[in-house]
């Protein structure tokens, strides 16, 4: 990397220019302040933003308003002051200062960085990349399908919002660690196991003597998993299940023999195809999970004995143990209610973690892998993608960190609403080959992957989704990934035209970028600027979708810059500053595509 390069290693303009002014700004107050013209106080709080219009300026400040109680003056009396006092912006990124209205102050930036953006932008690979998070490491866990059954439309918006979550948390100069929590132990393996151990028992003596409790999972997939066991086993385990009636059946040594031998066989097999799924996805987890892990080595009646200690359980008549969740929940909101036996519901006090029989409850669990995060592993954060059907789950959960001594702030949730497939705008719920409820499988033997991540990446997870099926499988403008990676292709072809005529981009130090002044031309700088900036906020405010928004935003404005300003027969040294206005946006496209797995192809 040359010295020209590395200066615009991290570099995130609109930043730096936000942290100038207010550097300005603060040692104008200082200097009015010092020599009487403001009287002596502690300085205001105050605002420096980017206006929604940049007309009266590229930065504004409301310190002289801010500070009107402060020092005792009319804002535009301080404004003046201020102005008055400010330090030469001779070798500043502004060009100047102006005091607007009753006090606002608003700077100018100055074309050279302007230049300066596009000379990053078009000279840096990884334009976009901060140092913002210093490192810190976070766990983004997302996904988590229990290993019971296929996974559904939830689990495709939730994969592609955590991936790509993730990915700007690295963009911003976090330590991400992708991760999956696989429950292969509680409740729902015994309810697996029960429903295998059923249908292998179907398969030699038939429906009618063996019927599925409606309590089981009812899926096709239980069917044909429970079949090839029986193909490769044949019938050595149906003698010693005869003749018991259900409850008999249920509770005796044979049938959890039975019921242990399907779950080694099955649960790998589906561990194994939701690796391969997600995989086809484009989702690599840095870390897969075993819930078993914690109850094997003691660690979830590690943290229950912990949590006794501090006061935060204790135990019941029948040898239960209780967790006081509502005492440390209610700092983050409700927590979920529970049935009374009128069917009324009533607010959880407090909740069993191990069960009179011994047993840990799914709870005890969560708390022990949340431990084992932010503790055991040293996480500054744990990020968790969750279904918005899990939001009374959150308070008991950043609650129980509280109680366990860790920080529940330090576990925060993004709650993803539902999404809705469709089709000639009507609802489509169950998949034409299987005629079952619609997997990631299906969608991805349907749907383009571009399109799927893309798609399913456009808006914050608070939203819900109306996914278009047919929006998703066009090769045309009304497709966002296609619009996007189309205006990649053309900045490409571009440049190949370019160099068949003769003419070569001479590299970013040779460029005078302070010619480009079309207002298409600043609309695009503008976005350049913004770009670093808008990683670090989507990173901020766990929404990646801002990027989605902000990349096609930029295709539609190079498309207006390329309507309204030549690049073939320009004059030479305006034509190598588009040249690399061009490379720069192309790069910024090339960042945001590969950020979240998608092609960036070079022709279409």
């Amino acid at each position: 990397m040359t010295d020209f390069e590395k200066t615009y290693q991290n570099y995130n303009p609109r930043a730096a220019a936000l942290a100038e002014a207010r550097a300005l700004l603060t040692e104008a107050a200082k200097a009015a302040m010092a020599d009487g013209t403001l009287p002596e106080a502690e300085l205001p709080a105050f605002i420096v933003e980017i206006p929604a219009d940049t007309k009266n300026g590229d930065i504004a400040s409301n310190l002289a308003m801010a500070g009107a109680r402060t020092w005792r003056k009319a804002p535009k009396m301080i404004a003046d002051a201020l102005l008055a006092h400010l330090p030469s912006i001779e070798h500043s990124v502004f060009a100047k200062v102006e005091v607007a209205g009753p006090g606002f102050i608003n700077l100018f930036l100055a074309p050279s960085f302007w230049a300066s953006v596009v000379l990053g932008a078009c000279s840096n690979k990884e334009y976009g990349r901060t140092d913002h998070g210093k490192g810190a490491k976070y766990n983004v866990e997302f996904v988590s399908a229990n290993p019971t059954g296929p996974m559904h439309m939830g689990n495709a918006r939730g994969g592609a919002l955590g991936d790509c979550l993730a990915a700007v948390l690295d963009w911003s100069g976090y330590d991400v660690t992708r991760e999956f929590y696989i429950n292969d132990a509680g409740n729902q393996i015994q309810k697996f196991g029960k429903s295998l151990a059923v249908r292998y028992l179907q398969q030699f003596c038939g429906e009618e003597t063996y019927p599925l409790p409606a309590e089981c999972y009812q899926g096709g997939d239980i069917k044909v998993l429970a079949g090839e066991f029986a193909e490769i086993n044949g019938d050595k385990y149906v003698a010693a299940c005869s003749g018991l009636d259900e409850e008999a059946l249920f509770a005796s040594e044979a049938f959890e023999t039975l019921k242990n031998a399907l779950v080694d066989y099955a649960l790998p097999k589906n561990i194994a195809a939701l690796k391969r799924d997600l995989g086809k996805y484009r989702i690599d987890y840095d870390v897969w999970f075993h819930e078993s892990t914690l109850h094997e080595s003691g660690a979830v009646l590690d943290v229950v004995n912990k949590l006794l200690e501090l006061g935060a359980c204790y135990k019941a008549e029948d040898g239960a143990i209780m967790y006081r969740s509502a005492q440390y929940a209610a700092k983050y909101g409700t927590v979920n209610k529970k049935k009374t036996e009128d069917g009324t519901e009533e607010e959880a006090k407090d909740e069993v973690l191990v069960r009179a029989n011994g047993i840990p409850t799914y709870f005890a669990a969560d708390i022990a892998y949340h431990y084992n995060k932010l503790a055991t592993r040293g996480f500054a954060k744990a990020i968790d993608v969750w279904g918005a059907d899990h939001h009374g789950h959150v308070a008991r959960m950043k609650g129980a960190m509280d109680a366990i001594g860790l920080n529940g702030n330090d576990l925060d949730v993004v709650l993803m609403q539902m999404v809705n497939l469709m089709r000639d705008g009507q609802p489509v719920r169950m998949s034409k080959r299987t005629g079952n409820a619609i997997t990631l499988t299906d969608l991805l033997e349907e749907v383009p992957i571009d399109s799927a991540r893309f798609l399913f990446n456009m808006h914050d997870a608070g939203s819900g989704i109306d996914f278009d099926l047919d929006q998703a499988v066009k090769t045309d403008n009304d497709n966002p990934v296609y619009y996007v990676q189309y205006a990649h292709a053309r900045i490409c072809s571009i440049l190949k035209k370019m160099e068949s005529e003769g003419v070569a981009f001479a590299g970013a130090e040779q460029v005078d970028a302070t010619l480009l002044t079309d207002p298409s031309e600043m609309d695009l700088i503008r976005m350049l600027a913004a770009f670093p900036q808008e990683i670090v906020m989507a990173a901020e405010k766990y929404d990646p979708s801002r990027i989605n928004r902000f990349v096609i935003d930029l295709a539609s404005a190079f498309h207006r810059f390329y309507g309204n300003c030549r690049i073939q027969g320009a004059d030479p040294a305006v034509q190598q500053a588009r040249l690399a206005l061009c490379i720069g946006v192309k790069n910024v496209i090339f960042n945001v595509l590969t950020m979240f797995k998608i092609n960036v192809p070079e022709k279409m």
